[in-house]
């Protein structure tokens, strides 16, 4: 490899196919001179800020290019760049497009303030958006958003939401503990045949007051007795199945000790 010196001249007066050659070179003198050469263009600087192990001198520079730093796709990159500086990335964040703040919120790299502030502002969008776009979100957001998403009971969005890869069962559980839901929301994670199969999933459907009665009784011979007893005492469940799980409590009793 060319000593760094000459490497650095090549950088900044190079042409395309040069600068190409050179965005992964270790020397950041080298990297400082790309960004001083009038040809180097918003793909040549994408690829460089794919690199994850870029000094934070550099990503300061990128931010402060007179040309490039103006493009929406460069200023995404740096959020996603993980060694981009934390009031930097702070700082560009209000000019990201809605689904670079999902990429940002799902980016394993990205410090969890940072991913955290996406979901915010995504969040903070939900109600505006028509429904094709909160429809696309349901599918690809991270777990918490998609669990703003279900907790809104829009129909179209509620199954989308419930195939999304990143929603957890976590997420789903802090939508039905919440005081004001809307029937849609329940009636769907019911019947749905993945979440409606997990233990603690049914256990809180058993609990909602709007699980139709039919589903929340077939629930009931698969739950814990422990669970079973704590539901007993839950003084804001519907009555009428308050006084079936209390006769499940006791056909068990019975079970046991004949």
């Amino acid at each position: 490899m060319a000593d760094v010196e000459e490497r650095v001249q090549r950088a900044e007066r190079g042409g395309a196919d040069e600068i190409a050659l050179l965005l992964h070179d270790p020397a950041q003198e080298v990297l400082e001179a790309l960004l001083r050469n009038p040809s180097l263009s918003e793909e040549h600087l994408l690829i460089l800020l794919s690199r994850k192990n870029l000094p934070e001198e550099l990503l300061k520079a990128v931010a402060g290019h007179r040309k490039l730093a103006e493009s929406q796709r460069v200023k995404a990159a740096l959020v996603l760049n993980p060694k981009t500086p934390r009031l930097l990335s702070l700082k560009l964040m209000k000019f990201l497009y809605l689904f670079d703040l999902v990429r940002v919120s799902l980016q394993p790299a990205v410090p969890t303030e940072i991913k955290r502030l996406a979901e915010n502002q995504v969040i903070g969008r939900l109600k505006q958006l028509p429904l094709g776009q909160q429809v696309s979100l349901a599918r690809r957001a991270s777990a918490r958003v998609a669990a703003a998403l279900l907790g809104q009971g829009n129909p179209p969005v509620i199954a989308p939401v419930l195939d999304n890869p990143y929603l957890t069962e976590a997420a789903v559980l802090s939508v039905l503990r919440r005081e004001e839901l809307p029937g849609a929301v329940v009636e769907v994670l019911a019947h749905h045949p993945k979440w409606s199969q997990r233990y603690d999933v049914r256990v809180q459907l058993v609990r909602h007051p709007l699980t139709p009665l039919a589903v929340a009784l077939g629930f009931l011979p698969a739950l814990k007795p422990e669970d079973l007893r704590v539901l007993v005492e839950d003084k804001s469940m519907n009555p009428a199945l308050r006084d079936y799980l209390r006769a499940e409590v006791d056909r068990r009793l019975r079970r046991r000790h004949p």
